[in-house]
């Protein structure tokens, strides 16, 4: 059994991701209320490089950046910067970061519809696995509140889903790349994804395309590479990035020294995904989120039809394996996101687990996949209501919290 089952026709497919890419844009901005974060890191950093230079104008230590030579640096990958340039060249920084995340999210959304119906989903079942990537994870809360980290979020799970569209569609390792290194660019963790990817791409290329291909993927990462290097230079002075270990050097839970990456983080890391519940209460509201964590089988429990899928072999390995290459990183850090509602990190490593959701789904019941989806919508739906309702003084007001 292939993973592409039913090719779609650009005239086909077009129409219905132009028209799921304007509702769900439109949902998300209403779900923001169109406010405009304070976190706008991004926005500083593309005023920045407007203003030819690196370093941003810091307002205060609510921004995450980093001081060299009485300078402040942004340390998010500076992709989502990059996008939201035409919007700073207009409004400069009064440019809504959060309303651009809230685009970058409705195209997510829509590209979750063009990969299950590659898939052979209807358009029904395609409606409700968008409607899960919207509601069922991390992603309308992170788009609707829009600040620095979760920005980067959705961007890189935005080019992540592109990522396996094109591995559906075209399959142009040069392409995948290229999303890839832009996923990348804005969550670092999501690098470890070209390895897999490209690997089932070239697999699938005949043989006498593969020099061009290689040639093509090769100019992609060399100019990445020259990028990335030179950034760092003009921030650190070095070639690496070395900006997030100095931040766990400097943060109070971090350590002075070594990496913010080991084995004796996993314990805790673990306890968030996987034990984190709601606290149930006797009186209204009945039922209390942490608001640092909340385990993923109760916000999205739909992700379990993924341990169903069956195709073929090659295209399922890849995503088992993109999976777990890219949520590796997030389970030996040593913060888990902080201030959040479910785990934001997820959102890394979801976009490869979608596809295995929409296989898995061929091997249940309607209603079950049905009944799964539905319930990790409400809850999302509950979450978001319960943070705007309780927690926004979290977000809204500059509260010291802990972020990655």
């Amino acid at each position: 059994m292939s993973a592409q089952v039913t090719p779609l026709a650009r005239r086909t497919w077009l129409p219905e991701v132009s028209a799921v890419a304007l509702i769900a844009i439109a949902t998300i901005l209403g779900f923001s209320r169109f406010d405009s974060t304070i976190y706008n890191n991004y926005v500083r950093l593309a005023d920045a490089f407007l203003h030819g230079h690196v370093w941003i104008r810091w307002p205060g230590d609510f921004i995450d950046a980093l001081p060299r030579d009485g300078k402040y640096y942004v340390i998010e990958g500076p992709v989502p910067a990059l996008l939201i340039l035409p919007a700073v060249a207009v409004f400069g920084r009064a440019a809504n970061q959060t309303a651009f995340a809230c685009v970058a999210a409705g195209l997510a959304v829509a590209s979750g519809w063009y990969i299950a119906r590659k898939l052979g989903a209807s358009s029904s079942a395609a409606a409700l696995f968008s409607a899960f990537l919207l509601f069922g994870t991390d992603l309308l809360w992170c788009a609707a509140y829009g600040a620095v980290w979760f920005t980067a979020h959705v961007v890189a799970m935005l080019f992540a889903l592109l990522a396996v569209g094109e591995l559906l569609g075209a399959r142009r390792p040069w392409m995948i790349a290229l999303l890839l290194v832009l996923a990348a660019g804005s969550r670092f963790t999501l690098a470890p994804a070209l390895l897999p990817l490209l690997g089932y791409a070239f697999w699938k290329l005949p043989p006498a395309q593969r020099p061009a291909q290689i040639a093509g993927v090769a100019v992609v990462l060399a100019c990445a590479g020259a990028l990335f290097v030179a950034y760092n230079y003009a921030r650190w002075g070095v070639p690496n990035d070395i900006g997030y270990v100095t931040w766990y050097h400097q943060d109070p839970i971090g350590l002075p020294d070594g990496s913010p990456f080991r084995i004796e983080y996993f314990p805790y890391e673990f306890e968030a995904f996987f034990l984190s519940f709601p606290s149930a209460v006797s009186h209204y509201p009945w039922l209390i989120p942490r608001y640092d964590a909340v385990a993923l089988e109760f916000t999205s429990p739909a992700l379990v039809l993924a341990f169903f899928a069956r195709g073929e072999r090659g295209f399922l390995v890849t995503m088992w394996a993109a999976t777990m290459l890219v949520a590796l990183p997030s389970f030996t850090y040593y913060a888990n996101g902080g201030t959040q509602f479910g785990m934001r990190h997820a959102l890394d490593f979801i976009p490869f687990m979608f596809p295995l959701m929409v296989l898995g789904s061929r091997r249940v019941s309607w209603i079950s996949t049905g009944v799964l989806c539905g319930l990790s919508i409400a809850v999302g739906l509950w979450g978001f209501w319960y943070w705007r309702t309780f927690y926004d003084q979290f977000l809204v007001h500059k509260l010291p919290a802990l972020y990655m």
